[in-house]
């Protein structure tokens, strides 16, 4: 299912944009980082679409990473990642709940909390 449509996408794509801002590249230089974020239509193992958010360059894209490990890699259903991403749900109580599985290091893991996207805007 490659061409799966996922909510998320528009997220990852905002986070893009975000990224080459000012505040953006502020996240780039505090965090360092290189994360793998496997999002599932609805089951975490099925039909993921991978996501790379490489916070040493300041790059988002869709796809493998390629250059070795990356730092932590986060698995996620669409609907899951949408929830933690927005507050509306705990980062720390999801991964408590079996919402989102982790590998890699805990530390890297921990340093990717939703302040690295952007803010919606209020209306």
């Amino acid at each position: 299912m490659a061409n799966t449509e996922l909510k998320s996408d528009h997220l990852f794509e905002m986070l893009k944009i975000h990224l080459a801002t000012d505040a953006g590249k502020e996240i780039t230089k505090k965090i360092g980082l290189v994360y793998q974020i496997n999002i599932a239509p609805k089951k975490i193992g099925f039909d993921e679409v991978s996501y790379i958010v490489d916070l040493k360059k300041g790059e988002v894209k869709k796809g493998q990473y390629e250059g070795g490990k990356p730092d932590a890699t986060f698995s996620f259903k669409d609907d899951d990642f949408i929830k933690v991403v927005t507050g509306k749900m705990n980062p720390q109580i999801a991964y408590l709940r079996g919402v989102v599985k982790i590998k890699g290091s805990l530390n890297a893991a921990q340093q990717f909390t939703p302040d690295i996207f952007p803010k919606p805007a209020k209306m």
